[in-house]
């Protein structure tokens, strides 16, 4: 068909796509996950794109094609890809975009995040080389984890939400950075036990811990564009997966809490020391 119609494909040749300015290992990858909501994604573009050592992967985990039209005209970059999925929520598809990321360092983002300058990314860059053992970095607040014996049911506590940079015992999304290379090696995986949603990046923060890692918390300055939301749209689902995951979590980890407790007390102790 193509040889009837006299159409040539472009000839192409390396020094074309040396030309393009791929980045075999980028220092930093943002992994957006959007649902339905390319507009906000298409906003924070061109501000993610300021910091050059990096890679873009938005994940179009919506139902509508007009946004996933959107999304491919506008990822156009040598850096920049798209992982399309439908409905499977964020536990499965972050999990699928850090295996894809080439970053040293990931950022999870939420599709309704926005932020003045890239200022929020050389900081996490600093705190990650200067805490080699940190394997997750929250940037919104930072949590207790509260064991309720009574409920046989686990859920977030006392917050940390604004100050200096200190550990936590977890951290909540978004932006929840990653240090990908000892996650590869210590964590694995985002435990799918936990999907599609809810107390997954608990579980993993608890188990970064017990694993002999590190969990931070500081603050992005990051604020929402929009009231919107999945947990704020599907109410009743929000409440079925926090229950049912706030008793899996209390069912894996309610027995090491005081040893939870201990590695994040000697860990503040070490981190006062150097300061």
């Amino acid at each position: 068909m193509q040889k009837r119609s006299g159409v040539a494909q472009q000839q192409k040749n390396h020094a074309m796509w040396v030309a393009k300015g791929y980045r075999k290992k980028p220092q930093v990858t943002f992994i957006l996950q959007s649902h339905n909501k390319s507009l906000q994604v298409c906003h924070v573009l061109p501000k993610l794109r300021q910091y050059e050592d990096a890679e873009i992967i938005v994940i179009d985990d919506g139902s509508m094609p007009e946004h996933t039209a959107r999304l491919v005209d506008a990822l156009a970059g040598a850096n920049e890809f798209l992982m399309r999925a439908d409905d499977l929520f964020e536990n499965v598809t972050y999990d699928k975009a850090i295996r894809l990321a080439n970053g040293r360092f990931v950022a999870l983002m939420q599709d309704d995040d926005d932020f003045d300058d890239i200022s929020w990314v050389d900081q996490a860059v600093s705190l990650f080389e200067r805490n080699p053992d940190m394997v997750i970095l929250g940037g919104k607040s930072g949590l207790e984890v509260d064991f309720d014996a009574n409920l046989k049911w686990a859920h977030g506590g006392a917050s940390q939400t604004s100050g200096e940079f200190c550990f936590v015992t977890v951290v909540n999304r978004a932006p929840m950075w990653v240090n990908r290379d000892l996650f590869k090696r210590h964590l694995h995986h985002i435990d799918f036990r936990f999907a599609p949603f809810q107390f997954d990046d608990y579980e993993l923060c608890i188990r970064a811990w017990l694993n002999g890692l590190k969990v931070g918390w500081y603050d992005a300055g990051f604020r929402s564009l929009t009231a919107g939301g999945m947990r704020l749209y599907n109410k009743e689902f929000t409440r079925e997966q926090s229950d049912r995951n706030g008793r899996l979590l209390y069912k894996m980890y309610a027995d090491r809490q005081d040893e939870l407790r201990q590695k994040v007390c000697a860990a503040h102790i070490c981190n006062n020391k150097t300061i």
